[in-house]
């Protein structure tokens, strides 16, 4: 970043970095440190709403145009069911976003690359085993086959937010006993490694867990905040953001443990930026 007029591109820049949860002093810091003069710098703060950034906010977040209650929604090659939706946490549960050919497709491709799932490692932003997360889980690359091309392009057009701002489809699989206690998913400020994994698209603004099948007994995607939980079944999906980096965005969720049958999600996590 040098020194240059105050472009969209430029505000772009700095709604990102708020996304990430920096605050509007180090975000000035970080535009004089790069070749920009104060009086700049203070100016493109002004003009991008900088009380939004000191609550860690952005004015723009990935969601379904949803004004008022509505049965179901476009998403591109096909139609979702709208369920159930709550404020706050922003939370809405889709019907038959996958159809059952493509949950099936997704675990027999998913099924031949399993490993112990991980998680972000809050010393270094690297990924580790974790007690908390008893999974066997993949990622597809973003547009890997047509396929997950498909649904990615379905995701876009409902949530009215670009592929290339999408991690790659994650597939999970959950055995009896399995489950991932109560967490966040966006990347805490706090934590040493964040930075590195903010460099790669920005903080994570919201997440869609699509179910692959049904799971005899148990597994339910638990919001213990909220004081919610989401059946999963076959198709179906959830979909929750989070304007800022903190608790109180009651967004704490987990996968309850799965008490009979297995379970299988694809998730998705949305970044402020894009993702390479």
């Amino acid at each position: 970043m040098t020194e240059q007029s105050i472009t969209p591109e430029l505000r772009r820049w700095i709604v990102e970095q708020a996304a990430a949860g920096r605050g509007s002093e180090s975000v000035l810091q970080a535009m004089i440190d790069s070749g920009w003069s104060e009086d700049t710098a203070i100016e493109a703060l002004g003009q991008t709403l900088a009380e939004t950034l000191d609550r860690g906010a952005v004015p723009r977040l990935p969601g379904p145009a949803l004004d008022a209650a509505v049965p179901a929604m476009p998403a591109g090659d096909r139609d979702v069911a709208v369920l159930a939706t709550l404020r706050r946490p922003r939370l809405v549960v889709f019907g038959g976003l996958l159809a059952a050919d493509e949950c099936a497709e997704l675990i027999e491709r998913a099924g031949q690359r399993l490993a112990r799932s991980q998680t972000v490692a809050e010393r270094d932003g690297e990924s580790e085993i974790n007690a908390a997360r008893t999974s066997e889980g993949m990622f597809f690359e973003r547009g890997e086959n047509p396929l997950v091309a498909r649904i990615e392009a379905r995701i876009a057009a409902l949530l009215n937010w670009p592929v290339d701002h999408g991690e790659g489809l994650q597939v999970l699989r959950y055995r009896p006993g399995a489950e991932y206690r109560p967490h966040y998913d966006y990347f805490d400020p706090a934590q040493r490694g964040t930075e590195a994994l903010l460099r790669r698209g920005g903080q994570r603004l919201a997440t869609l867990v699509m179910y692959l099948n049904t799971p005899a007994r148990g597994g339910a995607t638990t919001f213990p905040d909220a004081q919610f939980e989401v059946i999963p079944l076959r198709g179906n999906a959830v979909f929750f953001s989070y304007d800022r980096p903190r608790p109180e965005t009651l967004t704490l969720h987990g996968g309850a443990a799965v008490l009979e049958g297995e379970k299988w999600v694809a998730t998705k996590w949305l970044r402020a930026g894009r993702f390479d």
